[in-house]
């Protein structure tokens, strides 16, 4: 079977379509047929829900890329070119009824009384990974016996059209840990989009349990060392008519396909601009997690953590910062959904209120950009403070500076379980409440216990334990945590507006399902830190007698620097780094 398979690799795809109309019973797997051609799998469904089904198709390229569609009761695409006849130019069929498969057929002929109302689709295979890995160094892993390679039904719904719904599947092949992003940028180079993949990392992620029982297929072994990495499958349409339930429809059996004319994915491969050459980068240990942006989108978030690293104030704090935390922290950000801010050095323990103005325009700076991503944004504060955080939050809202409300928390510890009490539904660790957790301008416990200003006076009477939920945290499979300044609020609300503009990340979270959308450029520019609206921040604290942190002055400066001058010119800066184009 194996001298065969090799044999087809240089078949043109008229003798292809000669093996295959032979109905040779060992003719199963076509996807190493005619290299360098496009195969594609059938979809037949009834006259009435073509158009339901075109529509599925176009929200859902990236499972489902659809190459054309029959007119009812023709079975040629000459467009495409095709088989000649869609009912026989395929090894095996699925036969559906009322979503259910009842058998398989090797060609529709029999059925060519029942087909006249009916349409057939194309819908283009996912793309060969054999070439992409030979770009990059690495041996091909096939499936046991050369049979159909593993695919899977994720947890990830497509998008629904029409009472067409489903979950996506995916395919999945074990990557070396180094040759990641060599990979995923050799797919890319050769398929485009239909090069990218869905996922990296833990197969959890996408709700599926054990990568040793694919739902379709078998299974690739996964080595000590590998990656797996996830891309959309056309087996999705097979889940849309299974999930339909319509009376009658048939489908090629998962491996079979049909022969086009059409170049496929061994095409010559493209030269990547810097927009599209996705990078791929580690966010979490556990569960494992990549992510992925543009080299371009990379680029500009480095330059948002290049520009927040000065010093202005001499505060000697270069040696906490390390390299790239900004671009993991908001690729982290941008995929959870559900986060925890907070903030609070109540430095000035002989004033009330006893707070700095360092710290609070950076959390609601950054809670504003997540309040425009539609995420869940929660804040946790001292419960001595949480009457002043309730007035600035409802004047940060009177005013513009956020558009809803902060839903604020408080947090006082008293037991050893009561952080992860705090963090996740019923205090079970497998259901988290929040995804990721961002600490601006916290105060952190020393190793004595006790909570300490720049001063090193004890703050330990006016703080709640809030680091205990960071440390818990780490503990917490699926929870984040960051820790920033207050300028790097304002720095992640950036990066998270450049994540989300750039089409490589945006495809990779919505993993390739739903109808493509332009970004929300308007309502997102308008979420992003402005000179305007982080002195309407400041005025509102200074109202509240909120002190300057370094002079403790109360006024228009924030940790001893004037406003006008030093921090007006940082967040110009920052914003003009994140709109500027290229």
């Amino acid at each position: 079977m194996m001298t065969f398979t090799l044999l087809r690799k240089s078949c043109l795809p008229s003798a292809v379509r000669s093996l295959i109309l032979q109905k040779n019973a060992n003719i199963r797997n076509m996807s190493s047929s005619a290299e360098g051609l496009q195969p594609a799998s059938v979809v037949v469904l009834p006259r009435s829900l073509a158009l339901a089904f075109e529509k599925f198709c176009q929200a859902n390229s990236g499972p489902l890329p659809l190459l054309g569609r029959s007119e009812p009761g023709k079975w040629t695409l000459p467009a495409l070119g095709a088989v000649p006849d869609t009912r026989m130019g395929c090894p095996q069929f699925w036969k559906y009824e009322f979503g259910t498969c009842v058998g398989s057929l090797t060609s529709l002929e029999e059925c060519s009384e029942q087909l006249k109302d009916m349409v057939a689709f194309l819908l283009g295979r996912s793309f060969s990974l054999e070439g992409s890995l030979e770009e990059a160094g690495l041996p091909g892993r096939n499936a046991a016996d050369h049979g159909h390679v593993g695919a899977y039904k994720t947890a990830v719904p497509c998008a629904t059209i029409a009472g067409f719904c489903c979950p996506l599947v995916v395919t999945m092949r074990p990557v070396p840990k180094d040759k990641l992003e060599r990979l995923v940028q050799a797919s890319c180079s050769t398929a485009g989009e239909q090069g990218q993949p869905v996922h990296i990392g833990d197969p959890g992620l996408l709700g599926i349990k054990d990568l040793a029982k694919p739902d379709y297929g078998e299974p690739v072994v996964c080595q000590p060392g590998d990656v797996p990495v996830f891309w959309p499958s056309q087996l999705t349409s097979l889940e849309a008519v299974s999930g339909y339930m319509t009376p009658l429809a048939f489908t090629s059996a998962p491996g079979c396909t049909v022969m086009t004319d059409l170049k496929g994915p061994a095409a010559p491969a493209r030269c990547l601009t810097p927009e599209g050459m996705p990078e791929v980068h580690h966010i979490s240990q556990d569960p494992l997690h990549y992510s992925m942006a543009s080299a371009s989108a990379v680029r500009k978030i480095r330059e948002l953590e290049t520009m927040i690293a000065v010093d202005p104030g001499s505060r000697g704090i270069r040696h906490l910062l390390r390299p790239d935390e900004l671009l993991r922290a908001s690729l982290s950000l941008s995929h959870a959904r559900s986060l925890l801010l907070t903030t609070g050095l109540p430095t000035h323990f002989n004033h009330e209120p006893p707070e700095e103005t360092d710290g609070p325009p950076g959390a609601v700076a950054l809670a504003a950009f997540l309040q425009a991503l539609e995420k869940r944004v929660c804040m946790v504060v001292d419960r001595r403070a949480l009457s002043l955080y309730k007035k600035l939050v409802d004047e940060a809202v009177e005013q513009g500076v956020l558009k809803t409300q902060i839903p604020l928390l408080t947090y006082q510890g008293g037991s050893a379980g009561a952080a992860q009490a705090f963090l996740c539904a019923d205090g079970d660790p497998k259901s988290p409440r929040f995804d990721h957790l961002v600490a601006i301008e916290r105060a952190g416990r020393a190793a004595d216990g006790n909570y300490y200003n720049a001063r090193m006076v004890s703050m330990r009477h006016l703080v709640d334990p809030i680091d205990e939920l960071f440390l818990a945290a780490q503990k917490i499979p699926g929870i984040s945590s960051t820790g920033v300044s207050n300028w790097g609020g304002y720095a992640l609300a950036c990066a998270l507006y450049i994540l989300n503009s750039c089409e490589v990340h945006r495809r990779y979270l919505r993993k390739a399902v739903g109808p493509f959308r332009a970004p929300g450029a308007q309502s997102w520019t308008q979420a992003l830190p402005s000179v305007a609206k982080e002195e309407k921040m400041l005025s509102i604290l200074v109202r509240h007698r909120v002190r300057s942190g370094v002079s403790g002055l109360v006024g228009m400066e924030v940790d001893g620097l004037p406003f006008h001058d030093t921090h007006a010119q940082m967040i110009q800066k920052l914003v003009d780094i994140t709109t500027v184009h290229g």
